[in-house]
Formats: structure tokens, C-alpha cells, sequence
């Protein structure tokens, strides 16, 4: 099976490029533009085969979509391009809005024209397989305020109320990718995901930044005062997830990934430092206990206090059920940073030098 995958060098696409070249039935035609937040060597060269084939594209470009799927003639397109960082998004949502609602317009209409090519036997197995976020669905009352709807989880039937330019451009998203299976037939499928984190993850978003801001001796910003609440999801079970719904899914169907675990912001960063307690004793000069480095912040505008996902539908329709708990997942994870340094360093010797925070 030869599968299209957008933004396949980000963090959750490379996850998914990994997954698919271990199993020996798939080949992979990974497209990414390479902006700040993507990077080739998130798929290492000794996993590369002649099933991997990379192309450097913008997803805007409707020319060079179109000459992909006459090139490579994909059975499947798993769409995980976009633009995803919530504060870069509040400072200048266009960027947002030209990747994530016009290329994804783009991937439409190349998918439907190249759908509509196919013979009938190819058609009825094509599937367009687009991948969201939960916050898409706004936020959800808080435990501490002690009402029943504390009790709430995001389902695929929750109502969306985008809170930012980033959540409204994948709302947007959403919507056309529906409207074209409903008025097109074009067959596609839906996923809304909750907080990812592991190996390979773009220093900007917390659990990366906390970490090696712990590991450099700087300080540890947390929003407000960090009790907002997210439910963590580590991207390989994640990986699992989005193979399992582009080749099992329902057409038309919608599916919820999500980890079961809720944790504020500032439990996360403080089993982060206990963590590096354990794993890294030897602190930066001038550095008591990491916990010590932990500053708060101006919260953000519009900052969501909580998301939780029920993927109790995808459990009960495919199977999946998430390997890793949180505890598992973020030891891995923290390992995974102090034994690749290299791939870290490389990252912040460009642009980037650990000064944004995202949550």
C-alpha cells in the first residue's frame, strides 16, 4: 500500500513516517515544506529504504500537489501538515490560515480529481485521512469549579468552539474535509487528537523546552498559574492510532484519540524535574533542585483551562488502546532527550533558541 503523508518530517508525522516503514506492507511518500518545526532527520537514514521517498512541497502549491499524485499514485493520504503552535498563532494567524485551511483545501481537490481518475476498484479503496486536534472542541469546565460538567470528555459528537487562531484554522479544516465527502463522496475520515509528547518534539511546546531549560540551568516558564489541564498522549501510541484509522476507519467517521491522562500544567513540569532529578543528579552550576527554576508567567490570551478526550469509540470499533502510561511515556521521553543530544542541539543551533513556551 503506497501512502501520502503531509508534514511527514513534523513531530507527530515523522512519528507516523516511522511506524509505517517498520511494517514491510506499507510505502511511503512523505511531503513537507521544512519550516521551523520540520526536520528530515526525525526519520533516520538507517530506516530509510526504497519503499521512502521524500519530496520538499508546500501544500499551497496546488501545481506541485497535483504533480505528487501523478507521480506517486498514493492508495491513501494521511494529511498531518499544518501549522500547530497555538502562541505563534495569536502573534500572526496567517500563516495558519493559508496552511492549514487553504492547503488542506488543496489536498481536497487534488485528492478528488485523482480520486475520480481511478477505476472503480482503486476508488472504493482510497481513503483521505485527515488529522485534527481536540482543540478544535474549545475547553471544558475545570474540577476545581466543581460542577458536573468538570466531569465532561470531548466526544466526536462535542460541538466545536475554536478558542484561537490556530484551534479556529483546524475547525475550518474540519469543516471542508466533511463538506467534500458529503457533496464530493470523496471518501475521508477524521481524527481529533489530545496533547502529544515524545521523541523528536520541537523545543517550543512544553515538555521538550522544560526539559533541556532544566538541563541548561534556565528558567522553567509556566502559564498563569500552570493548573490548566491537558490530556497527554505519547505520539508513537498516537502513530498507532492514525494507521489503525486510515486503514480500518469508517468512511465518514470521526475518531477521538486520546491518552486517559489529565494533568495540570505544573504537575507535568514537576514530574519533569523529578524525573531529571533521578536521571541527571548534576545540575548546571548555581542550580539547587530543578523544581527551584520553575517561574510563572503571564498567562496567555484565551488560554483553554482544560482538555479531555474519550476514545472510548476508536477502543470500541478498532482495538486501539494506548501502550504507554503517563508515567512510562514521559520517562521514555526524557531518556530519549539525554541519549540524543545531537539531534536537540542541532535544532536549537538554528532559528530557535528556547524562548518560546507552548501548552
Amino acid at each position: 500500500m503506497k501512502i501520502l503523508v503531509t508534514g511527514g518530517a513534523g513531530f507527530i508525522g515523522s512519528a507516523v513516517v516511522r511506524y509505517l516503514l517498520s511494517k514491510t506492507e506499507y510505502t511511503v511518500i512523505n511531503i513537507d515544506k521544512l519550516t521551523y518545526a520540520g526536520n528530515t532527520e526525525s526519520i533516520p537514514n538507517s530506516i530509510h529504504s526504497d519503499r521512502y521517498s521524500f519530496e520538499k512541497i508546500d501544500i499551497c502549491d496546488s501545481f506541485e500537489v497535483n504533480r505528487i499524485f501523478n507521480k506517486y499514485q498514493p492508495d491513501l493520504v494521511m494529511h498531518l501538515a499544518a501549522e500547530s503552535h497555538v502562541d505563534r498563532s495569536i502573534d500572526d494567524p496567517r500563516d495558519f490560515i493559508q496552511t492549514n485551511i487553504i492547503g488542506t483545501y488543496n489536498l481536497l481537490e487534488a485528492s478528488r480529481s485523482y480520486w475520480s481518475s481511478l477505476n472503480a476498484d482503486f476508488r472504493s479503496t482510497f481513503r483521505f485521512h485527515h488529522i485534527s486536534t481536540d482543540e478544535v472542541y474549545g475547553d471544558l469546565a475545570h474540577p476545581d469549579e466543581n460542577s458536573a460538567s468538570s466531569q465532561l470528555l470531548f466526544t466526536e459528537t462535542t460541538p466545536y468552539a475554536p478558542s484561537s487562531p490556530y484551534s479556529a484554522s483546524k475547525a475550518g479544516s474540519d469543516h471542508l474535509v466533511r463538506a467534500w465527502q458529503r457533496t464530493y463522496g470523496l471518501p475521508t475520515l477524521i481524527t481529533n487528537c489530545s496533547n502529544n509528547y515524545g521523541p523528536y518534539h520541537f523545543p517550543e511546546k512544553l515538555v521538550p523546552h522544560i526539559i533541556l531549560n532544566a538541563l541548561s540551568g534556565k528558567a522553567l516558564p509556566v502559564y498563569g498559574n500552570g493548573s490548566q489541564i491537558r490530556d497527554w498522549l505519547y505520539v508513537e501510541d498516537h502513530a498507532r492510532a492514525l494507521v489503525k484509522v486510515a486503514t480500518q476507519g469508517l468512511v465518514g467517521e470521526t475518531y477521538n484519540i486520546g491518552g486517559y491522562n489529565e494533568k495540570r500544567n505544573i504537575e507535568v513540569v514537576h514530574i519533569l524535574c523529578d524525573l531529571l532529578e533521578e536521571l541527571v543528579p548534576e545540575k548546571p552550576e548555581g542550580v539547587g533542585a530543578y523544581r527551584d527554576l520553575i517561574v510563572f508567567v503571564k498567562d496567555r490570551p484565551g488560554h483553554d483551562v482544560r482538555y479531555a478526550i474519550d476514545a472510548s469509540k476508536i477502543t470500541r470499533e478498532l482495538g486501539w488502546r494506548p501502550k504507554e502510561t503517563f508515567e512510562s511515556g514521559m520517562r521514555k521521553t526524557v531518556q530519549w532527550y539525554l541519549d540524543n543530544r545531537v539531534w536537540w542541539e542541532r535544532v536549537l543551533n538554528g532559528d530557535y533558541k528556547l524562548d518560546r513556551l507552548g501548552q
